[in-house]
Formats: C-alpha cells, structure tokens, sequence
C-alpha cells in the first residue's frame, strides 16, 4: 500500500467514543458484553439453523448469512476498540485503516444487499408457495448469497482504490472510534471532493437498489395478503415478515442517517451515534428479533433445549442404574 501513498502519514490516531478517561473502563466493559453477546446470539442462531431439519430452508439460509455477516460485521472494529479503550496511545497504522474501513464496507454493503434478497425470498414465499422450492433451488440461493459478497467486494475496492489515491500529510487525528471513510477523507491534503462524491452517489446507489427491491417485494406481498380469504392466514404470512421488516427499518434507518447526506451537513459527533447503533446494536439486536418474532425459531429453539435435557436425564438415569447395579 505504501507504492499507492505517497504521504508521510504513517499511522493515524483515533479520539475514539469518548475522551473521557474516567469513562474508558466502564465503556470497555459495556462494549465487550455487547460483543460478546452479539457472537453468542448470531452464532447460536447459525448452530440452531445447522442442526434443525425444519430450518433447510431458503430463508433460514439467507438468514444464517446474515448472521455470519454481522458476526464478520462486528469483529472487523470491535477488537481494535477494545484495545484502545485500555490504551494511552490509540492508534491504527494506515495500512491497517485502509484495510478497516475496507472491510466494513464490504460486509455492511453485503448486508444491505443480504436484506434485499431476503425481501425477494419472502415475496416468492408468500405470493408464489406452490413454486416456491421451484423458483429458490439451492442453487439459486447461493448465486444470491455469493451476488452479496460480490457487490460488497466491488464497493469496497472502489471506495479503497479511490482513498489510496489520496495524499495524507497531516494531521493525522481521526474522531471517530474507527477508521471511517468520510472522516478519513476530511484529513486528506487533496482534493477530496470526487471521493465524497463516489460515497455519496455509490451509498446511494445501493441503498435505492435494494430499497426498491424491498419495497416491490413487500407491495407485492400486501397485495398477495389481501387475496388471502382466512384472517387466521393473513395474519400468519405478515407475521413472516414482521421480523425482516423490523431488521430492514433500523439498518436503513441508521445508515441512511450516517452516509446519505452532504458533506456540508455531516457532522462527526452525530455520525459516531449513529454509527454505535448500526454497528453494535443492529448486530445484537439481528438474532433476537428472528427469534423472538419467528415462531419456527422459537419452536425449533424449544426442541433442541428439550432434546437436550431429555438426553441429560437419560445419562443421568443410566448412570444411576450403573451405579444402584455396582452397589448391589
């Protein structure tokens, strides 16, 4: 990377969340049970989907994905955050910046993307359920899932190639928890307007793609609703929705808020609120709101824990009877 920067910027330093010193431990501990609790949720909703026949479906395929995602999603800033939190000196070479923000392009581009295929998968579900196995073969899915990543990959090198075009000569002060592009940009010595405008039209672009992808979806899911005769049925297929709906509503949300606006109206301070919530709280919250509100997940969650205590007690029991039988 260095034959691509030709500036004497060598590392950068990140002013984090907070200056605070009195606030570093207590948002260290915070910050590593979120994460914590963000591996163990997305994870276990993998573990859960691997191992219940009745969730080999598209959907749960796509969600598995999503789950993955964010797992990869989290891990890409949070370990360096915790670190800098018990630091004096927090910085991040900028090698190690580029590659960063690299990939939290990659996978929060994926994920938008992720969604919108979800959104597709739920139409055919609900309008089409005689051909649905017809239409989203296995092969089909995976061609989605891997279109995800490939969109991601092609954003991120874009944005990537763009930033390594750009002179860095100080200073060198980052403030933000993490190197992200718009404040990356506004420490260049060049000129960076094309690149604000490559963010700003290619964020757009994805963000229009897949929301109107998400919004036909749906209308053409509200349509096949009401042609449903049985309240019973209607309510059970919007139920099947309600959890991608709440997942879409607050990625969009927090994303459309952090990167789809003006340079001249961008302010750090409410982009590192924003960027909290899409980049911790979405992560966590993913798996609880497909469990909480998915009544296969919560079903299937139910044998496996049952399953689970019906094996125990029967090594229990045998080993009792061992035990009584050795006695005797």
């Amino acid at each position: 990377m260095t034959g691509w920067n030709h500036t004497g910027v060598k590392e950068f330093l990140l002013v984090g969340l907070t200056e605070n010193p009195n606030l570093q431990i207590p948002l260290f501990l915070l910050f590593t049970l979120i994460y914590f609790m963000t591996l163990v949720g997305n994870w276990g909703m993998i573990a859960l989907i691997r191992v219940n026949a009745q969730l080999h479906t598209p959907m749960y395929f796509f969600l598995s994905n999503l789950s993955f995602c964010d797992i990869c999603y989290s891990t890409v800033f949070t370990p360096k955050m915790l670190v800098n939190f018990l630091s004096k000196h927090k910085s991040s070479t900028f090698s190690g910046c580029v590659l960063q923000s690299f990939f939290f392009v990659v996978y929060a581009t994926t994920e938008a993307i992720l969604l919108s295929m979800m959104a597709y998968d739920r139409y055919v579900a609900i309008a089409n359920p005689l051909l649905y196995t017809v239409i989203m073969t296995q092969r089909v899915c995976i061609q989605m899932v891997l279109a995800s990543y490939l969109g991601g990959l092609i954003i991120a090198l874009t944005h990537t190639i763009g930033l390594l075009q750009l002179d860095f000569c100080g200073p060198n002060i980052v403030n933000h928890y993490f190197c992200d592009i718009p404040p990356l940009l506004k420490l260049s010595c060049s000129d960076a307007h094309n690149n604000e405008m490559l963010l700003l039209i290619f964020s757009g672009i994805i963000a229009v793609f897949t929301f109107i992808i998400i919004m036909v979806s749906y209308s053409c899911i509200i349509i096949a609703i009401q042609r449903i005769h049985s309240a019973e049925g209607r309510c059970k297929a919007f139920s099947t929705c309600a959890s991608h709906l709440t997942a879409v509503t607050l990625f969009y949300g927090s994303g459309t808020f952090s990167y789809i606006q003006p340079s001249s109206q961008y302010s750090l301070e409410q982009e590192k609120v924003s960027a909290v919530f899409y980049n911790f709280v979405i992560p966590l919250l993913n798996p609880l709101i497909y469990s909480l509100r998915n009544k296969d997940v919560k079903d299937a969650a139910k044998r496996s824990i049952c399953g689970k205590e019906l094996q125990l007690n029967s090594i229990l029991s045998m080993a009792f009877l061992n035990i009584t039988l050795t006695c005797k």
